[in-house]
């Protein structure tokens, strides 16, 4: 099952994978996205949650967002971790507007 949380910031992005980690969730279920490459890295490290990378996207899709815009590769990413395309295109428009999205993917 697939879940998306939107949150304001990374305090709150905390407490919503708290409240999962005592579901049953493991950090590595959880994906963050933020707008900008650098915010997201970061909040992911700080809160040790997992990463999009190939194995989720595939060798074609990885590096296409190489080249491709942050919104793009966002709505992608999204999509790689189990979001509908609608879903990822309004997780897009959440993070435009400076929110985080969480995603989780239990394994």
């Amino acid at each position: 099952m697939v879940t998306k949380i939107t949150v304001e910031n990374a305090v709150q992005a905390k407490e919503e994978i708290e409240k999962l980690e005592a579901q049953g969730y493991s950090r590595d279920d959880v994906y963050v996205f933020a707008h900008y490459q650098e915010r997201e890295d970061d909040i992911a490290d700080a809160l040790d949650t997992a990463e999009v990378g190939m194995k989720e996207q595939g060798f074609f899709k990885s590096m296409k967002n190489l080249v491709a815009k942050r919104g793009d590769e966002l709505r992608t990413e999204m999509q790689a971790v189990g979001l509908s395309e609608a879903e990822a295109d309004a997780g897009e428009k959440e993070l435009d507007q400076g929110k985080l999205v969480l995603v989780v993917n239990k394994k």
